[in-house]
């Protein structure tokens, strides 16, 4: 794992608003769980909800569909999501999206 991604993950676990170069996290916290977005070049890639020191994420298509980069599934893998490329065609959780 990256730095960056580390990094991020720490921002998203410890409910604060965190950027780094073309990554980004939007935290808010409401009764006591914390909701963050994370940004890659300024598109939502992902959402998470920090409840009772569980991470869930919610992974956004529609921009893993329109850049499916490398870094985009880097930063998803950190996060957690089954994603990958396989024959040129992008894997979500083993399905094409």
């Amino acid at each position: 794992m990256r730095l960056i991604e580390k990094e991020m993950l720490e921002a998203i676990k410890h409910g604060r608003d965190w950027s780094k170069d073309n990554t980004r996290v939007a935290a808010n916290t409401v009764d006591g769980t914390t909701f963050t977005k994370v940004y890659l070049h300024n598109h939502k890639i992902a959402s998470t909800a920090m409840w009772k020191d569980k991470l869930i994420v919610e992974t956004c298509k529609d921009t893993l569909r329109e850049w499916p980069t490398r870094t985009t599934m880097s930063r998803l893998r950190a996060l957690g999501v089954d994603v990958c490329t396989r024959k040129g065609e992008v894997l979500l959780a083993g399905k094409p999206i």
